[in-house]
């Protein structure tokens, strides 16, 4: 029944070809045609394009004329590279049976490959490692051969060389799936089950669900059920992706393929969910359904006070294409209303920020990221705190509890005391150390979340020349001496500029954002003073020296008692301008709190 289906996907570093590859399998099997082709066919948004990144992952089925003279359907499922998207990662390859390993010639193994490796091998899939661009002059192929062989033990003269970009070798990739890949088991008979695997909204046709089918089969005409969201429906459309979406009428266990829900709300069509048929007794749920964790937060308001319905629209907009970003309303001193957004990391707010700017013409600012702390209070009350801004009186706080990651830097040997030296600084904990190949060592870590998010990974990539990478999982919470770190400007607290860090680099950290803003700040009619605050304390100040006007320059000859009369009505003057006056802060002012990294 199966033996003509192959599920396969691509995991990868980022910039190891993944989407090059993607690109030459669609054309050998002529899903597309060469008038259609273009590059990183399968990634949809501009963004993806231009970054090189896949942001979300998608699927393809292909029809393959093997050497063996067998007709094979190929699902292809592509997977994001990234570290912020791991779920998306984790999601895909439980929809498969198989993985191709794509490591770059020049290059090597990276950390984020080998999370994904690791993440496969958990899910007990078929790995076939594929060496990309050989065609490369700084291509080291044997080294990276023997490398991935030590690893994962498949003889190095085994390994599939290939240049994606050239098209060299790529139909012995195709050849090894239809050989090494096994085909997909299920009960063809039984109640039918679909895993999602990833989903995206269309106003047509509400929330469309990737699926890979595992048991029964699935008729347009039935009625639907989602098992965790409870949610019951009847299919608009049922079909493949070929790479387009083309409509069929029924699908089968083994295949891969899209429900087009009618759904409303992408809440209601969860990634890692499992579709079924709607009946009294309900089948038990595939494996692995669990909710993305949002483990950064910031806010996001509009430049333009009245710009802010039209931010509210592009959030839901956005939100229908990404569950996992989540938002709620927020309202700042400094900046008027707003949204407190959770990300998945960095890179993730990132997109979403430009995705803002572009997709939906957003001038916006965005406050310093933070994560989420758990607070004890001594009444034994517990909070859980998303925003300095939330965070209790000194005097209330029994205990601040902060999370803590596991983290895992691979590098050439010759930065391992540049990664350790970033690290230590930055309150990480060294655990272990291993060397998986010549030349490489993986570094394992306990490091604060906080001190990873805001320009860590900057840091990491200009100290090692761009060779290290990186990768990082939810450890725990725990307790340390934490205190908040409050600006004052012209006495006045901006909670935009509020952070939670260490009692310890609180004199350090306070210091070095008062110098910036002094710069940043434009000098006013009245002097301003900024003071940086901690436990209760002012631990740093500068001042923005008074505009002067020269009152007195009309003012010629006579008694110097008529020039002492003007000045004395100007400092009256100032004096009401600083009781009633508000100082503007422009928006780099906001930014200045990201780009405090190591100096």
């Amino acid at each position: 029944m199966f033996e003509h289906i192959r599920n396969f996907c691509i995991i990868a570093h980022i910039d190891h070809g993944k989407s090059t590859l993607a690109d030459r399998l669609l054309q050998l099997t002529d899903t597309i045609s060469d008038r259609d082709m273009a590059n990183q066919v399968l990634d949809t948004m501009d963004l993806e394009r231009e970054k090189g990144v896949t942001i979300k992952a998608s699927a393809v089925r292909m029809s393959y004329a093997a050497a063996d003279g067998k007709e094979y359907q190929l699902n292809l499922i592509d997977t994001p590279g990234h570290v912020d998207f791991g779920y998306e990662v984790s999601r895909a390859l439980a929809a498969c049976e198989g993985a191709l390993l794509i490591v770059d010639a020049s290059q090597g193994m990276e950390a984020q490959t080998l999370a994904n490796l690791y993440l496969a091998l958990e899910s007990d899939l078929e790995i076939i490692p594929v060496i990309n661009k050989i065609d490369l002059d700084s291509a080291r192929p044997d080294e990276v051969a023997e490398e991935i062989s030590n690893l994962i033990g498949t003889p190095a003269e085994d390994i599939i060389r290939i240049s994606a970009k050239d098209g060299v070798n790529v139909e012995q990739v195709l050849e090894t799936v239809v050989q090494l890949v096994p085909p997909p088991t299920g009960d063809v008979d039984g109640p039918m089950r679909a895993l999602v695997f990833d989903s995206h909204y269309d106003s047509f046709k509400g929330v469309v669900a990737y699926v890979r089918m595992v048991d029964g089969e699935l008729d347009k005409a039935d009625q639907l059920h989602m098992i965790a969201t409870d949610v019951g429906f009847r299919p608009v459309e049922i079909g493949v992706f070929a790479p387009q979406m083309v409509a069929t009428e029924k699908l089968l266990a083994g295949e891969v393929g899209y429900i087009a829900s009618g759904l409303k709300t992408i809440s209601q069509g969860r990634v890692g969910d499992t579709v079924t048929k709607a009946a009294r007794i309900l089948p038990e749920p595939l494996p692995g359904y669990a909710e993305p964790k949002p483990m950064v937060f910031a806010g996001i308001y509009p430049v333009e006070g009245e710009d802010y319905i039209d931010l509210k629209d592009a959030l839901e907009k956005l939100q229908l294409n990404d569950a996992s970003l989540i938002y709620e309303p927020e309202t700042s001193q400094a900046l008027n209303f707003g949204f407190r957004c959770g990300f998945l990391g960095m890179f993730h707010m990132e997109i979403i920020q430009e995705r803002l700017e572009r997709e939906y013409d957003m001038d916006i600012i965005i406050t310093a990221p933070s994560v989420k702390y758990e607070v004890l209070l001594k009444s034994g009350e517990e909070l859980t705190i998303e925003s300095p801004a939330f965070l209790p009186e000194d005097g209330l706080i029994s205990e601040i509890r902060e999370p803590w990651m596991e983290l895992q830097i691979f590098t050439p040997t010759n930065y391992y005391g540049a990664v350790m030296d970033i690290v230590t600084k930055r309150r990480g904990i060294y655990v272990s150390e291993e060397y998986p190949a010549q030349g490489r060592v993986q570094l394992n870590f306990q490091i604060p979340l906080a001190e990873l998010i805001v320009d860590f990974f900057d840091v990491l990539k200009s100290r090692s020349k761009g060779y290290a990478s990186m990768d990082y999982q939810f450890l725990e919470y725990r307790v340390d001496d934490l205190a908040k770190l409050e600006i004052l400007v012209n006495k006045d607290p901006v909670d935009a500029f509020s952070t939670i860090v260490h009692a310890d680099h609180a004199y350090a950290k306070g210091q070095k954002l008062i110098t910036k803003l002094k710069e940043l700040i434009p000098r006013q009619l009245f002097l301003v003073p900024i003071q940086a605050v901690s436990s209760g304390k002012v631990i740093s100040r500068a001042n923005v020296k008074a505009l002067r006007k020269d009152v007195t320059a009309k003012c010629y000859g006579g008694d110097v008692s008529r020039k002492r009369k003007l000045l004395e009505k100007q400092k009256k003057g100032k004096k009401r301008m600083k009781m009633v006056g508000s100082v503007e802060i422009p928006q780099e002012a906001f930014l200045a709190v990201l780009r405090l990294g190591d100096d």
